[in-house]
Formats: C-alpha cells, sequence, structure tokens
C-alpha cells in the first residue's frame, strides 16, 4: 500500500511539472524572440515607393506586425525621397510612428542630397556595417 501511495506521488509531482514545463518555455521565447523587419529601398519609381514600399513599411509598424521596423534608404530611393515633397510628408508621419530611418551616406553624397535626407530627420550614415548586422541578427529583410 505504502508503495502504491508513492507511485501516485510521484506520478502527480510529475505531471504537475509537465504542466509547468511547456508554459515557462512559451514565455522565455516570447521574452526573447523579437521579430524585426529591415526595408531596404532602393528604387527610384515612385509608385514603388508610394504604393509598395512605404505603404507596407509603415502599415507593419503602425500594425505591430514586427517588433522593429527599420526603412533603409539605399541608392536611387536617396533622390527620390530628397526630391519629392508627398514622400517627405509620408517619411515624417513613419518616423513619429516608430519607424527607424537608415540611409545610406554614400549614396546620399553621390546623389547630392545627404543634407535633405538629414533635414527630414534620417539617421544618415555608413549602412554596409548595419545592413550586414541586420541580416545576421535574424531581421526579415524585404527590398523594394
Amino acid at each position: 500500500m505504502l508503495r502504491l501511495e508513492l507511485i501516485s506521488i510521484h506520478l502527480f509531482v510529475l505531471t504537475c511539472m509537465l504542466m509547468i514545463l511547456p508554459l515557462e518555455v512559451k514565455a522565455q521565447d516570447m521574452e526573447t524572440k523579437k521579430e524585426k523587419l529591415a526595408v531596404l529601398w532602393v528604387s527610384g519609381d515612385p509608385d514603388v515607393a508610394e504604393k509598395s514600399c512605404l505603404m507596407y513599411t509603415h502599415a507593419a509598424q503602425r500594425n505591430g506586425w514586427f517588433d522593429e521596423v527599420v526603412l533603409i534608404v539605399w541608392g536611387s530611393s536617396s533622390r527620390l525621397l530628397a526630391e519629392n515633397e508627398d514622400l517627405q510628408e509620408k517619411v515624417k508621419v513613419m518616423i513619429k510612428d516608430g519607424v527607424i530611418l537608415e540611409a545610406c551616406i554614400s549614396c546620399s553624397n553621390m546623389l547630392g542630397v545627404t543634407d535633405e535626407l538629414k533635414a527630414l530627420g534620417i539617421d544618415v550614415k555608413g549602412m554596409g556595417v548595419p545592413l550586414s548586422n541586420y541580416l545576421k541578427s535574424g531581421y526579415h529583410v524585404l527590398t523594394y
């Protein structure tokens, strides 16, 4: 009879442990795994900018589809943004809503638009290392 009671106690303890363990693992996974998006905007096409790139990037931030959303202005998009006031207004709202904006200084210097991008509140800097770090650290990368 004593042996049966010990087996029952062990089974009860084991059952309790198995019920708690999955909850702890899930909570840990949720705390450590952050979904991050880096959008690489390279196109100089205003339709791509307005009807795809900026629209999706902003929606991803506003709707909480990712924990962090970064928009990287690279290449031809630098000139387009510097010259297009409608896109500038969209970018200003995106920054207010929490999208992180960065731009490649090499590209903006070549195109002569560095000051214009900085005036919009964009972090203009060398982007080779930051982009490589985004790729290596598990960001979802989307290119337009």
